[in-house]
């Protein structure tokens, strides 16, 4: 909230969210430099005036550093403002192999909850994410609005439990064990068949096509599986 204030736009108020996110979780660690303001502002449809100010905020904030003429940094003493959270002993241990099983099973039926009871703002927001995906420019961006989409999936079903499966799920996505993998299978034609996967799966859905739309689902995550484990 404190590094929205003052922001408006939803661009805006995704990209504070986003880099909080990722600042808190660990995975822009200190001294991590940021995009550069045009490339933020392309990424999440903000302007550079709102870019600005969502920074300004982070920098009132000490989360960022800005030195003329280099660039925006996490600050060096991030460590210090976000101490790191240690796991409860009673959190479940879940390995990116476990997830991608349960995946399959889940995700797979969502579709006949969608077809019936999605709304048009519910295919807006899936439109969104993938067009915030594909214009990501680094693979942590690129995860972050992947990640959105399944959730539109599950917020479209509007049924609470698959929102709290999900919500698990994108606990489970953000550890490193997961980050490690999906960087270093990401190669941008992967990427690409991801994409085109994810326009086909919300095309049937707005059809209204269930047996269609579970297809492509199983058909992608059984995609995602074979590359992050290395069954290709």
């Amino acid at each position: 909230m404190v590094a929205q204030k003052s922001v408006r736009a939803d661009g805006a108020r995704s990209l504070a969210k986003y880099l909080v996110e990722e600042i808190e979780s660990g995975r822009l660690a200190a001294g991590h430099k940021l995009p550069a303001e045009r490339e933020l502002s392309e990424s999440f449809q903000a302007s550079r005036g709102s870019v600005r100010r969502v920074l300004s905020n982070l920098k009132e904030m000490g989360l960022i550093t800005q030195i003329v003429g280099s660039g925006t940094f996490v600050s060096d003493n991030i460590s210090q403002i976000i101490p790191q959270i240690e796991t409860p002993p009673s959190t479940i241990q879940t390995s990116p192999a476990e997830l991608m099983e349960a995946r399959l099973l889940i995700e797979t039926q969502m579709p006949s909850l969608i077809v019936r009871y999605a709304t048009s703002n519910d295919f807006d927001r899936m439109a969104e994410c993938i067009d915030r995906s594909e214009a990501a420019t680094t693979i942590e961006e690129f995860e972050h609005w992947d990640g959105a989409l399944h959730q539109a999936f599950a917020e479209a079903t509007h049924n609470s439990f698959f929102l709290k499966l999900l919500e698990l799920m994108t606990q489970i996505r953000e550890e490193g064990e997961w980050g490690r993998l999906k960087k270093n299978s990401l190669t941008p034609a992967r990427r690409s068949q991801y994409e085109e996967q994810h326009r086909a799966i919300v095309n049937a859905l707005r059809d209204r096509d269930e047996r269609l739309s579970r297809d492509l689902i199983e058909a992608h995550l059984l995609q995602v599986q074979r590359n992050l484990f290395g069954c290709d």
